[in-house]
């Protein structure tokens, strides 16, 4: 079965674990495929696999795979496309792709020995070009609009990448910070996400936190005007003055307690991650 084949199917079980520990659904199920498959990048990942057919310079399979599940809202296999082709991607960025950049996505992401192959060829004919990244990040962000934690972590994992070659400085290449920031950008993720990311964190690593948004009853695509407006009117709603004049039991009254220090804890959060 070819790759690009597979692409267009349905969820085969393709499990990323790592450091993030979360199951990402990946296009590498079976259905019709027109061709067959497409000539892999030699002397990278995949140089031990045969392969036959021409090549796709254009990258047009990949992304059009990627539109595909995106139209479809597939974002489990979207997901996985874009994971493969922005590491692949940015690992080429800066010049040819080394040992370190390959290592480094494989650490962060253990893919199933089943499917390692079809991921290894995906990621070389994904390093072909670098001028296409951003339209894969653009859709990850739309179709992760409401929830950022998956984009977070694949941020992180992105520095860590970038990072697996650049020394004892530690000093990324203009055209790698370049590529993170747009990445960033077209993600749509808040100011904060780009700070813990670059230290090696994510909000997913943050246990026990829940959801700032959920807990405000507001959107994560709110303005920051939205936000603040939520908040101070649920502060008024639930401020001590205000419960001290209803008549509660002592539970309840310690609940409504327990409520404002919730609000307030998910409104510093949203500030700091917006820099507000």
């Amino acid at each position: 079965m070819a790759i690009w084949g597979k692409m267009f199917g349905g969820v085969a079980g393709f499990a990323v674990g790592g450091p993030f520990g979360a199951l990402m659904g990946a296009a590498l199920g079976h259905a019709a495929d027109s061709g067959s498959l497409l000539n892999p990048s030699t002397g990278g990942w995949s140089e031990r696999f045969p392969a036959r057919g021409r090549p796709d310079p254009n990258n047009a399979a990949f992304f059009g795979a990627a539109k595909i599940a995106a139209a479809m809202g597939k974002k489990d296999q979207l997901y996985a496309i874009g994971l493969v082709a922005l590491c692949a991607k940015l690992a080429k960025i800066d010049g040819p792709v080394n040992r370190s950049e390959i290592n480094a996505f494989k650490t962060c992401f253990q893919f199933p020995p089943d499917n390692v192959k079809e991921v290894g060829m995906l990621f070389d004919r994904a390093r072909e070009r670098t001028d296409d990244f951003e339209m894969y990040a653009r859709e990850m962000g739309n179709a992760y609009g409401d929830d950022k934690a998956p984009l977070e972590n694949l941020m992180t994992a992105l520095f860590r990448i970038a990072r697996a070659d650049a020394g004892a400085s530690r000093e990324l290449h203009p055209k790698e910070v370049d590529f993170l920031q747009r990445v960033h950008r077209a993600f749509g993720l808040p100011p904060g996400a780009w700070d813990r990311a670059e230290s090696g964190g994510s909000r997913a690593a943050s246990s026990g936190e829940p959801d700032a948004y959920r807990v405000l009853g507001i959107a994560r695509t709110a303005s920051d005007k939205e936000v603040r407006v939520r908040w101070r009117m649920l502060i008024r709603e639930y401020h001590p003055d205000v419960i001290a004049q209803k008549p509660m039991t002592d539970i309840e009254r310690k609940r409504a307690q327990e409520r404002v220090a919730r609000i307030n804890a998910a409104w510093d959060r949203i500030k700091r991650d917006r820099q507000l």
